[in-house]
C-alpha cells in the first residue's frame, strides 16, 4: 500500500529540514570577522596612535557568551595575538588594535610596535582559532585594494 501524497510530501519535508539544519548552523561561525582596518590613514610612522589606527573587529554570532581565553588571532606570516581572559556576550564585538592601551570589554591591543596586517600586493588573511583546541573559526582575506579596510 502507498502513503498518501500527503504524507509523503511531509516526510520529505522533514527529510529536507533535518538535512539543511547541521549545514545552516555550521555555515555561520561562532566567532567571526566583521571588519579589518589593514591600512592606517596618513603616513606609517610607527607611532602608537597610527598602529592602533590598524585593528580587527569581530563579533559573537552565538546566543551564548563566549570566553576568549587563549583563543589566537593571526596572520598569514604567523603573527599572534592570544586573548587573555575574555568574556564575550552574545551579539558584542571585540576590536584587537595593533598598538598598545589599556585593555577593555570591547578593545583590546596587540602590543606589537610593528603593522600586522599586510597592505602589499598580496594582502593578507586574518584567522581565528579556538583556543581549546586550536580549530580555526574564522577568516578573513583581502589583496591589493584602493581601500584601507575590508568587510567580512
Amino acid at each position: 500500500m502507498r502513503p498518501a501524497p500527503a504524507l509523503t510530501a511531509l516526510g520529505t519535508a522533514a527529510t529536507v529540514l533535518l538535512t539543511l539544519t547541521p549545514a545552516a548552523q555550521a555555515a555561520t561561525p561562532a566567532l567571526m570577522f566583521t571588519k579589518v582596518y589593514y591600512d592606517s590613514p596618513g603616513k606609517d610612522t610607527r607611532s602608537n596612535a597610527s598602529l592602533n589606527a590598524e585593528y580587527a573587529t569581530l563579533k559573537n554570532t552565538t546566543s551564548k557568551t563566549v570566553q576568549l581565553e587563549k583563543w589566537i588571532l593571526r596572520d598569514k606570516s604567523g603573527h599572534k595575538y592570544r586573548f587573555g581572559r575574555l568574556l564575550l556576550a552574545p551579539g558584542k564585538s571585540v576590536t584587537v588594535r595593533t598598538g598598545s592601551g589599556n585593555d577593555g570589554t570591547s578593545t583590546v591591543y596587540w602590543g606589537s610596535g610593528n603593522y600586522i596586517w599586510n597592505n602589499s600586493p598580496g594582502g593578507d588573511v586574518a584567522g581565528i582559532y579556538r583556543g581549546s583546541d586550536l580549530k580555526k573559526i574564522d577568516t578573513c582575506s583581502w589583496g591589493r585594494s584602493s581601500r584601507a579596510y575590508t568587510t567580512c
